[in-house]
Formats: C-alpha cells, structure tokens, sequence
C-alpha cells in the first residue's frame, strides 16, 4: 500500500517488438518504466513514436570533472584537471592501472558500442568511409567543418565519394552522441547560419583513444570539455559569429545568455588580447567569460569575467 513499483529493462533492444509489452505494462497504471540500451537505437525520435509522447528522456553522460573528482577523492582541483585531461569521464575505463590498457578500453567503447551499432542501425555498407569520416571528425575537434569540406578532402584520397553520403553519416554519429553538432550563430544579425559547424566529442578521450596523444592540441581539448559541460548543465550551445570574429560559444537556456572563450594559456600577453578581443565588440549586458588553465582566483577585465577552467568545471 503506497508503495511505488518500478520495471528496469536494459538492452531493450534486444527484444523484438519491445514497445507492445511496454505499452502493455504502462497502460496497467502500475509501474515507472525505465528502458535503456544503445544511443543508436534509443532515438528519442523513434521512441517519441514508439510511445507516441509517453517518454520523457534522460541523457547521460560521461563522468564530468566534478563527478571524477568525488570518484577518486581528490582534493587538489588544478592537479586533478590535469588527470581528468588525460583520463576523461568513461568510468569503466577507471578500473584498469595501465593508461594504454584505459586507452584500449575507450577504443573499445568506441568501435562497439557505438561504430558497430550504427553500422547494424541504418545498414552501412560501406565502412571504410565510416572510420575515415570519424578520424576527420576526431583529428579536427572544434574546427569548422561540413559534409562537403569532409567529401573533398576525403574523396581527393581514394574513391569518389558522394556530400550527401558524407552528411548522412555525420548525422548517425551526432544521432549516436559520438560527436555533438555546434551550429554557428550571427550574433549582430541574430541568426543562425547553414554551414560550416563544430563537432565536438562526447569524451574527448575518444581522441587519444583512437588517434592518439602526439601532437595534441590542449587549448582544443579543453574545448570540448567545456562545450559538454555546458550541453551536461542543459544549454544550447553555438559559436559566436561577430565582425567575422569568433566566439568559442554562445549558451542559451530560456532567458539567460553567456558567451565563452575558451584557451589553454593566456599568459603572454598576445594571447589574452586575442582571447578577450571578440568579447568586447559584444554590446549587449549578458555575462562574458574567458574560461582557462590559470590556476589563480577568479578577476575581471572589462567586464569580461576571467576564471580558471577547474573552478568553472566546479562551479565555484
């Protein structure tokens, strides 16, 4: 009597005709229902039609810096983010010593639980191209980039391929939370633009995993952590388009507005000029951050909020 009762069912996938018996179960007025499975196969879309409108959808994500930090029970925040870089938020992957054997395992994440069940989803045949695509979109995190720069510069290797296959394929991985899409945002004619978006990784480890960490660009990474974080804490996100400048992003959530720019070191002198140059032809009142590894206070320039970027993965 007053009690609630709960049905979990994972890998829901697996069960041919899964949304007659969950139907079935939800029209007795008994239970909450939980299902899970693959991102590739749990498309809101799909269920939002499965369920027509009985769903309310849940995304989770990888580990974010806090999350990690309460994991392993680390109390220094600038140390701990330079762990966090390297180790990223697949939790499964905290259980083996070795970094190179994390590495294997986020590989295996990847190739798997992902790649593997687009292909099986929409019936790609040719995989070949999948990868190719995917090692772009890894290789070229927070560049600009389109079905039909990707097309050029792929089909220039080998065979000739077609945008649209291209674009299609991009949008199975976004459709997958492998990448998240970040359009671009005219900020002065407040608009949305049609090309040239951002991709950005669901955990940047994905990167290291599977390209490697030579060459890395930091300032890019951190980057991605904070484009996730900010999808993580419910916002839109874009990159700021003014004066044929660029602002790493533009957050919205109902009222509220923040512009981001996001670096690895603005010591020199050059360096924060550069960061803080877009930020300032910005007129409006809504609140203006440059987000990096200072390992200082919070202080402010202009009006520009600086904040080192473990204190704003913090919150503090």
């Amino acid at each position: 009597m007053g009690k609630e009762n709960f049905v979990f069912i994972d890998e829901v996938q697996m069960c041919k005709d899964f949304e007659k018996a969950v139907n079935g179960l939800h029209a007795s007025e008994k239970y909450d229902i939980y299902i899970t499975g693959p991102n590739a196969f749990l498309l809101s879309s799909d269920l939002a039609t499965l369920f027509t409108g009985r769903t309310f959808e849940i995304k989770v994500y990888p580990f974010s810096f806090s999350e990690y930090m309460e994991y392993f029970g680390l109390k220094d925040r600038y140390d701990a983010l330079d762990k966090y870089v390297l180790e990223g938020g697949m939790s499964g992957s905290y259980l083996y010593k070795d970094q190179e054997a994390k590495y294997d395992y986020i590989a295996d994440v990847f190739d798997t639980l992902i790649v593997r069940d687009i292909r099986k989803k929409y019936k790609i045949r040719n995989t070949q191209l999948m990868d190719r695509i995917v090692d772009f979109l890894m290789d070229n995190v927070s560049n600009l980039s389109s079905a039909r720069n990707i097309t050029n510069t792929l089909g220039s290797m080998q065979e000739k391929i077609h945008h649209t296959t291209v674009g299609n394929y991009m949008q199975y991985l976004c459709n997958a939370f492998a990448f998240y899409k970040v359009r671009r945002y005219d900020i002065k004619g407040k608009k949305y633009l049609s090309s040239n978006d951002k991709y950005y990784l669901s955990d940047h480890t994905f990167r290291y995993a599977k390209l490697g960490t030579k060459n890395m660009d930091y300032g890019r990474i951190l980057e991605n952590i904070v484009a996730v974080e900010l999808l993580r804490r419910g916002y839109e996100v874009y990159v700021g388009i003014l004066y044929k400048k660029e602002i790493d992003f533009v957050a919205v959530k109902r009222s509220e507005k923040i512009y981001i720019q996001v670096s690895d070191n603005i010591s020199e002198e050059k360096t924060f000029e550069r960061e803080v140059a877009p930020l300032l032809q910005i007129k409006d009142a809504y609140p203006k951050y440059v987000i990096a590894r200072t390992r200082h206070d919070e202080y402010q320039y202009e009006g520009i909020k600086v904040i080192d970027i473990a204190d704003w993965l913090l919150d503090k």
